[in-house]
């Protein structure tokens, strides 16, 4: 995975070398989520939290809290293999973006606004067009996993990595 170190999804799992740095906004969730089983559990959770977030501040979606919730999801892109490498290098680039922008800005309306206003949100670079990029990631991921639960993968253990992801 790139960007972040490797998350110890279980509480047998071992702990990563100092050198292996997370992202500052992505620590703090990882270290919540050391006991859950599976990286679909963590993100799955993680989603949850950012919807009960999302209620409690009146449908603002707060920006520090959607990047790090982002962030969980690229274990998701690299447990695709090789064929997403490109769609991963892309996906934490531009979420490390947004944890970045959130030391500016409290919620993703808040990058739309200044990047209207500035004329910048089809600028490559701009904090609204890695949002964009980001969603469209997202989108990717839901999309393939819809398809996973669509077809037999879960049924035939042995097919390959893509079963190894919810364990």
């Amino acid at each position: 995975m790139l960007g972040f170190r490797q998350m110890a999804w279980s509480s047998s799992a071992q702990t990563q070398a100092p050198s292996e740095q997370l992202c500052e906004g992505a620590a703090a969730v990882v270290a919540a989520r050391q006991g859950m089983e599976t990286p679909l559990t963590a993100v799955a959770e993680a989603f949850e939290e950012l919807a009960r977030g999302m209620v409690a501040d009146s449908g603002e979606l707060r920006l520090a809290p959607f990047s790090d919730t982002c962030a969980l999801v690229s274990v998701l892109f690299s447990s695709l293999g090789m064929a997403f490498r490109f769609a991963e290098i892309e996906y934490v680039t531009k979420v490390n973006d947004l944890i970045g922008a959130g030391k500016s800005y409290r919620t993703l309306s808040d990058i739309l606004d200044k990047d209207i206003q500035n004329d910048c949100v089809k600028k490559q670079g701009s904090h609204s067009r890695n949002l964009r990029r980001v969603r469209l990631g997202l989108g990717l991921i839901k999309a393939l996993f819809e398809q996973f639960l669509a077809t037999d993968w879960a049924a035939h253990p042995g097919r390959g990595t893509l079963v190894a992801v919810g364990r």
